[in-house]
Protein backbone atom coordinates (compact mmCIF):
# COMPACT_ATOMS: atom_id res chain seq x y z
CA UNK A 1 0.00 0.00 0.00
CA UNK A 2 1.25 3.71 -1.08
CA UNK A 3 1.25 6.25 2.14
CA UNK A 4 -1.56 8.71 2.38
CA UNK A 5 0.26 11.44 1.77
CA UNK A 6 1.88 9.59 -1.50
CA UNK A 7 -2.42 8.63 -2.61
CA UNK A 8 -3.52 12.16 -1.90
CA UNK A 9 -0.60 13.39 -4.21
CA UNK A 10 -2.45 11.43 -6.67
CA UNK A 11 -5.39 11.44 -6.32
CA UNK A 12 -5.34 15.37 -6.77
CA UNK A 13 -5.37 15.04 -10.58
CA UNK A 14 -7.15 15.38 -13.60
CA UNK A 15 -9.66 12.59 -13.96
CA UNK A 16 -7.67 10.40 -16.83
CA UNK A 17 -5.29 9.74 -14.30
CA UNK A 18 -7.07 9.78 -10.67
CA UNK A 19 -9.16 6.97 -11.93
CA UNK A 20 -6.51 4.41 -12.97
CA UNK A 21 -4.91 5.34 -9.09
CA UNK A 22 -8.52 4.48 -7.77
CA UNK A 23 -8.30 1.43 -9.64
CA UNK A 24 -5.10 0.10 -9.61
CA UNK A 25 -3.09 1.65 -6.90
CA UNK A 26 -6.09 1.75 -3.86
CA UNK A 27 -8.02 -1.12 -5.23
CA UNK A 28 -11.31 1.02 -4.72
CA UNK A 29 -14.59 -0.41 -5.78
CA UNK A 30 -15.49 -0.04 -9.20
CA UNK A 31 -18.77 2.47 -8.78
CA UNK A 32 -15.74 4.75 -7.15
CA UNK A 33 -13.38 4.11 -10.38
CA UNK A 34 -15.80 4.38 -12.85
CA UNK A 35 -17.44 7.26 -11.57
CA UNK A 36 -14.60 8.97 -11.69
CA UNK A 37 -13.28 7.76 -15.46
CA UNK A 38 -17.13 9.05 -16.13
CA UNK A 39 -15.90 12.53 -15.63
CA UNK A 40 -12.96 12.09 -18.53
CA UNK A 41 -15.54 13.37 -21.62
CA UNK A 42 -16.93 15.86 -19.25
CA UNK A 43 -13.91 17.63 -17.33
CA UNK A 44 -10.16 18.24 -17.39
CA UNK A 45 -7.88 16.98 -20.04
CA UNK A 46 -10.30 14.79 -22.13
CA UNK A 47 -12.76 17.44 -22.14
CA UNK A 48 -10.88 20.09 -23.20
CA UNK A 49 -8.96 17.97 -25.99
CA UNK A 50 -12.65 16.70 -27.32
CA UNK A 51 -13.51 20.48 -27.67
CA UNK A 52 -10.40 20.47 -30.11
CA UNK A 53 -12.32 18.14 -32.65
CA UNK A 54 -12.85 19.66 -36.29
CA UNK A 55 -16.13 18.98 -37.98
CA UNK A 56 -14.92 16.69 -39.96
CA UNK A 57 -13.98 13.95 -37.62
CA UNK A 58 -9.97 15.25 -37.31
CA UNK A 59 -7.96 17.16 -34.91
CA UNK A 60 -5.79 20.02 -36.39
CA UNK A 61 -7.23 18.69 -40.56
CA UNK A 62 -4.68 16.14 -40.60
CA UNK A 63 -4.22 12.62 -39.85
CA UNK A 64 -1.22 12.15 -38.31
CA UNK A 65 0.21 15.73 -39.25
CA UNK A 66 -1.57 18.81 -38.89
CA UNK A 67 -2.86 20.23 -42.18
CA UNK A 68 -0.76 23.28 -42.12
CA UNK A 69 2.48 21.05 -41.35
CA UNK A 70 5.20 21.83 -43.33
CA UNK A 71 6.91 18.35 -44.45
CA UNK A 72 10.36 20.04 -45.33
CA UNK A 73 10.33 21.56 -41.82
CA UNK A 74 13.54 20.44 -39.88
CA UNK A 75 11.34 20.93 -36.52
CA UNK A 76 9.71 18.20 -34.41
CA UNK A 77 7.05 15.87 -34.90
CA UNK A 78 3.93 18.04 -33.54
CA UNK A 79 1.61 15.95 -31.55
CA UNK A 80 -1.67 17.65 -32.38
CA UNK A 81 -3.30 15.56 -35.43
CA UNK A 82 -6.22 13.36 -35.38
CA UNK A 83 -4.19 9.45 -34.55
CA UNK A 84 -2.26 11.05 -31.58
CA UNK A 85 -5.90 12.85 -30.16
CA UNK A 86 -7.48 8.92 -30.43
CA UNK A 87 -4.64 7.95 -28.94
CA UNK A 88 -4.62 10.20 -25.72
CA UNK A 89 -8.17 10.02 -26.02
CA UNK A 90 -8.41 6.60 -25.58
CA UNK A 91 -5.46 5.91 -23.07
CA UNK A 92 -7.38 8.72 -20.69
CA UNK A 93 -10.52 6.30 -20.39
CA UNK A 94 -12.70 8.36 -22.62
CA UNK A 95 -15.74 6.24 -23.31
CA UNK A 96 -16.15 5.30 -27.26
CA UNK A 97 -19.67 7.20 -26.87
CA UNK A 98 -18.64 10.38 -26.69
CA UNK A 99 -16.79 9.98 -30.23
CA UNK A 100 -20.26 9.21 -31.95
CA UNK A 101 -19.69 9.34 -35.66
CA UNK A 102 -16.20 9.63 -35.67
CA UNK A 103 -15.57 6.16 -36.90
CA UNK A 104 -17.73 6.91 -39.86
CA UNK A 105 -16.20 10.59 -40.49
CA UNK A 106 -13.09 9.25 -40.37
CA UNK A 107 -13.57 6.88 -43.52
CA UNK A 108 -13.13 9.43 -45.57
CA UNK A 109 -9.98 10.97 -44.18
CA UNK A 110 -6.59 9.77 -46.43
CA UNK A 111 -3.46 9.61 -44.82
CA UNK A 112 -0.50 12.16 -45.43
CA UNK A 113 1.25 9.27 -47.27
CA UNK A 114 0.37 8.26 -50.64
CA UNK A 115 -3.38 9.11 -49.65
CA UNK A 116 -4.13 5.72 -48.47
CA UNK A 117 -7.96 5.11 -46.58
CA UNK A 118 -7.39 6.35 -42.86
CA UNK A 119 -9.13 2.92 -41.30
CA UNK A 120 -6.87 0.69 -43.56
CA UNK A 121 -3.72 2.02 -42.10
CA UNK A 122 -0.74 2.30 -43.86
CA UNK A 123 2.75 1.25 -43.97
CA UNK A 124 4.12 2.13 -40.70
CA UNK A 125 4.09 -0.03 -38.43
CA UNK A 126 3.75 2.40 -35.49
CA UNK A 127 1.50 4.19 -37.33
CA UNK A 128 -0.60 0.96 -37.59
CA UNK A 129 -0.56 0.24 -34.06
CA UNK A 130 -2.37 3.23 -33.16
CA UNK A 131 -5.36 2.65 -35.76
CA UNK A 132 -5.43 -1.21 -34.93
CA UNK A 133 -6.05 -0.15 -31.22
CA UNK A 134 -7.90 3.14 -31.78
CA UNK A 135 -10.37 1.73 -34.44
CA UNK A 136 -10.82 -1.08 -32.18
CA UNK A 137 -12.36 1.30 -29.47
CA UNK A 138 -14.01 2.97 -32.09
CA UNK A 139 -15.64 0.20 -33.84
CA UNK A 140 -14.38 0.83 -36.97
CA UNK A 141 -13.46 -1.97 -39.67
CA UNK A 142 -9.37 -2.49 -38.67
CA UNK A 143 -9.51 -6.28 -38.74
CA UNK A 144 -7.28 -6.22 -41.58
CA UNK A 145 -4.22 -4.54 -39.93
CA UNK A 146 -3.88 -7.70 -38.10
CA UNK A 147 -3.23 -9.44 -41.12
CA UNK A 148 -1.18 -6.94 -41.83
CA UNK A 149 1.00 -7.31 -38.56
CA UNK A 150 1.76 -10.80 -39.33
CA UNK A 151 2.52 -10.38 -42.57
CA UNK A 152 5.49 -7.43 -41.62
CA UNK A 153 6.42 -9.59 -38.12
CA UNK A 154 10.97 -9.59 -39.54
CA UNK A 155 12.57 -12.58 -38.98
CA UNK A 156 14.33 -11.77 -35.46
CA UNK A 157 10.69 -11.49 -34.32
CA UNK A 158 10.17 -7.81 -34.04
CA UNK A 159 8.99 -5.26 -36.02
CA UNK A 160 10.70 -1.90 -37.73
CA UNK A 161 8.45 0.83 -39.41
CA UNK A 162 11.65 1.38 -41.78
CA UNK A 163 10.55 -2.14 -43.49
CA UNK A 164 9.37 -0.19 -46.66
CA UNK A 165 13.11 1.22 -46.50
CA UNK A 166 14.97 -2.25 -47.06
CA UNK A 167 15.22 -2.93 -43.24
CA UNK A 168 15.54 -6.67 -42.44
CA UNK A 169 15.69 -6.09 -38.61
CA UNK A 170 13.88 -4.90 -35.56
CA UNK A 171 13.42 -1.78 -33.63
CA UNK A 172 12.54 -1.44 -29.88
CA UNK A 173 9.82 1.25 -30.69
CA UNK A 174 8.05 -0.34 -32.95
CA UNK A 175 8.00 -3.87 -31.64
CA UNK A 176 6.59 -2.83 -28.26
CA UNK A 177 3.80 -0.29 -30.75
CA UNK A 178 3.05 -3.60 -32.39
CA UNK A 179 3.15 -5.86 -29.68
CA UNK A 180 0.20 -3.27 -27.44
CA UNK A 181 -2.03 -3.21 -30.82
CA UNK A 182 -2.06 -6.64 -31.14
CA UNK A 183 -2.51 -7.41 -26.73
CA UNK A 184 -5.60 -4.75 -27.67
CA UNK A 185 -7.14 -6.86 -30.87
CA UNK A 186 -6.79 -10.01 -28.29
CA UNK A 187 -8.27 -7.97 -25.35
CA UNK A 188 -11.12 -6.61 -27.35
CA UNK A 189 -12.05 -9.54 -29.57
CA UNK A 190 -11.29 -12.73 -27.65
CA UNK A 191 -9.63 -14.17 -30.58
CA UNK A 192 -6.29 -15.10 -29.11
CA UNK A 193 -5.29 -18.09 -31.63
CA UNK A 194 -4.66 -15.40 -34.15
CA UNK A 195 -1.86 -13.46 -32.95
CA UNK A 196 -0.15 -15.87 -30.21
CA UNK A 197 2.64 -16.98 -32.61
CA UNK A 198 3.18 -13.16 -33.57
CA UNK A 199 3.07 -11.85 -29.85
CA UNK A 200 5.34 -14.48 -28.39
CA UNK A 201 7.85 -14.32 -31.41
CA UNK A 202 8.13 -10.24 -30.32
CA UNK A 203 7.74 -10.88 -26.67
CA UNK A 204 10.72 -12.86 -26.84
CA UNK A 205 12.58 -10.37 -29.29
CA UNK A 206 12.25 -7.71 -26.06
CA UNK A 207 13.12 -10.30 -23.27
CA UNK A 208 16.01 -11.63 -25.04
CA UNK A 209 17.40 -8.39 -25.09
CA UNK A 210 16.46 -7.71 -20.95
CA UNK A 211 14.19 -5.21 -22.31
CA UNK A 212 17.06 -2.62 -23.05
CA UNK A 213 20.34 -4.16 -24.50
CA UNK A 214 21.51 -4.58 -28.03
CA UNK A 215 22.01 -8.14 -28.29
CA UNK A 216 25.29 -8.08 -30.03
CA UNK A 217 27.08 -6.04 -27.29
CA UNK A 218 24.79 -6.10 -23.96
CA UNK A 219 24.73 -2.22 -23.78
CA UNK A 220 21.49 -0.31 -23.98
CA UNK A 221 20.41 -0.17 -27.08
CA UNK A 222 19.91 3.97 -26.66
CA UNK A 223 21.08 6.72 -24.02
CA UNK A 224 17.52 6.75 -23.15
CA UNK A 225 16.53 3.26 -23.06
CA UNK A 226 15.73 3.29 -19.36
CA UNK A 227 14.57 7.05 -19.07
CA UNK A 228 10.79 7.26 -17.14
CA UNK A 229 8.55 9.50 -19.03
CA UNK A 230 5.02 10.53 -19.64
CA UNK A 231 3.66 10.97 -22.36
CA UNK A 232 4.77 7.88 -24.44
CA UNK A 233 4.56 8.79 -28.37
CA UNK A 234 6.37 6.51 -30.94
CA UNK A 235 9.27 6.58 -28.14
CA UNK A 236 10.42 3.17 -26.58
CA UNK A 237 10.83 3.03 -22.74
CA UNK A 238 11.41 0.55 -19.84
CA UNK A 239 8.21 1.43 -18.17
CA UNK A 240 5.59 1.27 -20.95
CA UNK A 241 7.24 -2.15 -21.78
CA UNK A 242 6.61 -3.54 -18.63
CA UNK A 243 3.20 -2.12 -18.25
CA UNK A 244 2.64 -4.09 -21.45
CA UNK A 245 4.18 -7.31 -19.66
CA UNK A 246 2.08 -6.74 -16.52
CA UNK A 247 -1.07 -6.63 -18.51
CA UNK A 248 0.08 -9.21 -20.68
CA UNK A 249 0.83 -11.52 -18.62
CA UNK A 250 -3.20 -10.96 -16.19
CA UNK A 251 -4.80 -11.81 -19.87
CA UNK A 252 -2.57 -14.50 -20.72
CA UNK A 253 -2.59 -15.97 -17.51
CA UNK A 254 1.13 -16.04 -17.73
CA UNK A 255 4.24 -16.14 -15.17
CA UNK A 256 6.62 -13.04 -14.98
CA UNK A 257 9.73 -13.55 -17.24
CA UNK A 258 12.71 -13.27 -14.61
CA UNK A 259 14.45 -11.18 -17.61
CA UNK A 260 12.55 -8.27 -16.61
CA UNK A 261 14.35 -8.09 -13.39
CA UNK A 262 17.20 -5.61 -14.23
CA UNK A 263 14.81 -3.09 -15.82
CA UNK A 264 12.32 -3.62 -12.77
CA UNK A 265 15.29 -2.91 -10.17
CA UNK A 266 16.62 -0.33 -12.48
CA UNK A 267 13.13 1.67 -11.93
CA UNK A 268 12.68 0.39 -8.32
CA UNK A 269 16.12 2.38 -7.71
CA UNK A 270 15.02 5.65 -8.92
CA UNK A 271 12.01 6.08 -6.38
CA UNK A 272 12.20 9.05 -4.01
CA UNK A 273 11.87 8.76 0.09
CA UNK A 274 8.67 10.59 -0.54
CA UNK A 275 7.51 7.58 -3.21
CA UNK A 276 7.26 9.55 -6.14
CA UNK A 277 9.44 9.49 -9.41
CA UNK A 278 10.63 12.15 -11.57
CA UNK A 279 9.89 12.66 -15.09
CA UNK A 280 12.94 12.02 -17.01
CA UNK A 281 12.67 12.55 -20.82
CA UNK A 282 10.07 14.38 -23.07
CA UNK A 283 10.04 14.40 -26.42
CA UNK A 284 10.02 17.99 -28.04
CA UNK A 285 6.95 18.91 -30.89
CA UNK A 286 3.66 20.94 -30.29
CA UNK A 287 0.75 19.84 -28.02
CA UNK A 288 -2.44 20.82 -27.53
CA UNK A 289 -1.57 21.21 -23.69
CA UNK A 290 1.03 19.59 -21.53
CA UNK A 291 -0.91 16.64 -19.13
CA UNK A 292 2.59 16.18 -16.75
CA UNK A 293 5.06 17.95 -14.95
CA UNK A 294 8.25 19.33 -17.13
CA UNK A 295 11.54 17.23 -17.32
CA UNK A 296 12.92 17.02 -13.66
CA UNK A 297 10.18 17.46 -11.79
CA UNK A 298 7.97 14.76 -9.63
CA UNK A 299 5.38 12.93 -12.33
CA UNK A 300 2.29 11.54 -11.53
CA UNK A 301 1.88 9.85 -14.26
CA UNK A 302 5.33 7.98 -14.10
CA UNK A 303 4.56 7.61 -10.42
CA UNK A 304 1.57 5.59 -11.25
CA UNK A 305 2.83 3.73 -13.94
CA UNK A 306 6.17 2.67 -12.20
CA UNK A 307 4.23 1.51 -8.54
CA UNK A 308 1.84 -0.02 -10.76
CA UNK A 309 4.56 -2.03 -12.38
CA UNK A 310 6.18 -2.58 -8.62
CA UNK A 311 2.91 -3.52 -7.12
CA UNK A 312 2.48 -6.23 -10.03
CA UNK A 313 6.16 -7.37 -10.19
CA UNK A 314 6.45 -7.87 -6.21
CA UNK A 315 3.17 -9.77 -6.11
CA UNK A 316 4.53 -12.69 -8.88
CA UNK A 317 7.76 -12.82 -6.64
CA UNK A 318 8.13 -16.19 -4.37
CA UNK A 319 7.66 -15.02 -0.72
Amino acid sequence: MISTELSDWLLDSDPALRWQVERDLLGADDAIWQSTRARVEREGFGAELLSQQDPDGQWAGGAFFPSDFAFDDEGSQPWTATTWALKDLREWGMAASALEGTAEKLESVRWEYENLPYWDGEVDVCINSWTLSNGLWLGADVDGLVDWFIDHQLEDGGWNCEWVEGSTVASYHSTLNALVALLDYQRTTGDTGRVAEARARGEEYLLSRDLFRRRSTGEPFDGRALALFHPRRWFYGILPALDYFREATSIDGAEADPRMTEAVESIRSRRSDDGRWDQEHRLAGEVWFHVDAPVGEPSRWVTLQAQRVLDWWDGTQPV
